[in-house]
């Protein structure tokens, strides 16, 4: 008889996040998966065509069966409307259990921002005696401090104690660096082979180019450095458009930013695109379902990604490094810590967060160098993606994991 994993994650199909990926290899490799989850409204806060607070509250995801529970949107991304968007889904989420129909042999949750969302996770697998395990993508309390700025000592106190109670819940944790891995377990108290150390693989679809000639006509001729992902302000990408301007200034005269996405950090960004006059040189160009992402990376000079200086954020190695190696062209890293390391040991050119001048001489670099030195690099570092992240690899040891609790 297949086993039975409930997959425990606010966010889910059609919003784009890869535990979509994963839902879809859980089930391809034999499992039987069910999906607590939000309703789609993520980035923007706004309802995705055909849903609204009254549902649809189940649905199919490929072979998953998909549950969904109440939440508050994030309507303009305000500090108030995020606030609630975190504190609404566990609510409705925990008052939700009774609809599943059981017979699980462990729980998963993909625990992105915020923590609470694994709280429904650990009620479940309390009640029913099974195994929990939570995978932590975003560390509290201090991922919250990136998005919203709190001061006030109190608050600070209660988020601390609030997200180390959570985590001290799970029967197990998956880290994705061991940087990471050592946190969780001077937070815990738990043992090393209660916190595994596992990377974010990307979907197959990355590593296969896709050449669009609309694109092409369209940002052809010039040197493309190009983002794709969410704009926050831990992304810092401020510092990405001031070493844009600094590097154009000393003779990358073709550079092009291209940011494919959204997120709460747009207006800000689009104001200072104004304010440096950067406008013939920065192009917004919106949200694209994931699959359409490798026909940015085939257009694409450079890749680059980005993070502030949090010395949290550099305890992981941001999940669009896989997905910017499979693509096989060079990549810009602008961040501390793991993700740093990994860019670096890859091939490719890193340079500390928030220094928009070091990132700006490594584009200089990068411009300057001849066609065939891009390509070594792009190799080099697709043969980096085929070591540490292959998809089917890491699947196996997620599985082998959640349900044995064997690394």
């Amino acid at each position: 008889m297949a086993k039975r994993i409930l997959v425990v994650t606010q966010h889910f199909w059609p919003e784009n996040f890869r535990i979509n990926d994963m839902v879809q290899g859980f089930t391809q490799d034999g499992y039987e998966v069910d999906v607590l989850c939000g309703l789609p409204n993520y980035p923007k806060g706004e309802w995705f065509d055909g849903y609204s607070q009254n549902g649809p509250w189940e649905e199919t995801y490929g072979k998953a069966q998909i549950f969904r529970a109440k939440e508050l949107p994030r309507k303009g991304n305000t500090s108030l409307n995020i606030f609630l968007n975190y504190v609404s889904w566990p609510l409705y989420a925990a008052g939700a259990l009774d609809r599943l129909p059981g017979g699980y042999d462990a729980v998963f949750c993909f625990n992105t921002s915020p923590v609470l969302m694994c709280w429904p996770a650990i009620l479940y697998a309390r009640k029913h005696h099974i195994p929990f395990t939570n995978y932590v993508l975003d560390l509290w309390p201090e991922n919250l401090y990136s998005v919203l700025p709190i001061r006030n000592k109190l608050l600070r106190g209660i988020a601390q104690g609030v997200s180390d109670w959570l985590y001290k819940k799970a029967d197990r944790l998956i880290a994705m660096s061991q940087p990471l891995q050592r946190r969780l377990c001077a937070r815990t108290g738990k043992s090393a082979d209660k916190v595994a150390v596992i990377p974010q693989y990307c979907e197959d679809f990355y590593a296969v180019p896709v050449e669009d000639a609309a694109l092409r006509e369209r940002f052809g001729g010039r040197f493309n450095l190009v983002f794709t992902g969410t704009f926050t302000p831990a992304q810092s990408l401020p510092t990405v458009l001031q070493a844009v301007q600094t590097a154009r200034s000393g003779g990358a005269d073709r550079l092009h930013l291209l940011l494919v996405g959204d997120g709460m950090s747009r207006d800000e960004l689009e104001t200072l695109v104004d304010e440096l006059s950067m406008r013939d040189c920065v192009t917004f160009y919106g949200s694209v379902p994931a699959t359409d992402i490798p026909k940015f990376t085939a257009l694409a000079d450079a890749l680059i990604v980005s993070l502030s200086d949090s010395p949290d954020l550099g305890l992981t190695v941001p999940g669009k490094v896989a997905s910017y190696m499979a693509a096989g062209k060079p990549v810009l890293a602008s961040m501390d810590g793991a993700g740093h390391e990994a860019v670096a040991a890859a091939g490719g050119l890193a340079s500390p967060a928030c220094d928009a001048a070091a990132l700006a001489d490594n584009l200089l670099h990068l411009y300057k160098m001849e066609d065939a030195q891009r390509a070594a690099m792009g190799s080099s570092i697709k043969e980096y993606y085929q070591q540490h992240y292959r998809r089917a690899e890491i699947l196996r040891q997620l599985e082998r994991f959640i349900l044995d609790g064997k690394q």
